[in-house]
């Protein structure tokens, strides 16, 4: 039934005779209200038979691995990432540059950057003025009319031509099975 059940009141444990750890509590016959770590604690568990010709064996077939390991030689295996191709490779080897040339070079890349640098700059400016100016003739213009400022800031569809069309819908054929597509590996396996 599911009707109440009262709890049981708790047994307080016997009192110690020995320092806590130093001792075992008895064993008792494993029973319907012994504790289950009481019942492991007091059998001792079985040892194993151990079979000293199949652990004989054992240690010599091992012994034979490691000595037939220790006879060959290990296999390097290549990692072809880091292989350059014939191609890519350069089959003339340049004589290494002077200390005229390499300073020369140096100095020329230094030329090089600052120049683009300044490039870079005028270019900024160049825009940043073309953009107030177009701020300034803006707000003139609201000034005078408001429906020219508006006209002025629409969109202009054919700035740009840009023609697309969009996907059409192409209903399954029925009775269709797609082929599955092949995949051929090559990865090279390498055993020791």
């Amino acid at each position: 039934g599911g009707g109440y059940q009262r709890p049981r009141p708790r047994r307080s444990p016997p009192p110690r005779t020995c320092p806590p750890g130093t001792c075992r509590p008895a064993a008792r016959p494993p029973g319907p209200r012994s504790p289950l770590w009481l019942t492991q604690v007091a059998q001792p568990k079985k040892k194993k038979k151990v079979d000293v010709k199949k652990e004989q064996a054992q240690k010599e077939r091992m012994k034979k691995k490691i000595r037939k390991l220790e006879k060959a030689a290990p296999e390097m295996i290549p990692i072809e990432d880091f292989l350059t191709p014939l191609k890519f490779s350069d089959s003339t080897s340049l004589p290494p540059l002077s200390l005229e040339e390499t300073e020369r070079r140096v100095l020329l890349l230094k030329k090089w950057c600052l120049f683009k640098q300044n490039q870079d700059k005028v270019e900024k400016a160049a825009i940043q003025a073309l953009v107030e100016a177009q701020q300034e003739a803006l707000r003139e213009l609201r000034l005078e009319s408001e429906e020219l400022y508006q006209a002025a800031i629409r969109r202009d569809p054919g700035l740009f031509p840009f023609q697309r069309e969009g996907p059409d819908y192409t209903p399954p054929l029925p009775g269709y099975d797609p082929p599955e597509g092949k995949c051929v590996d090559i990865t090279k396996v390498y055993t020791q």
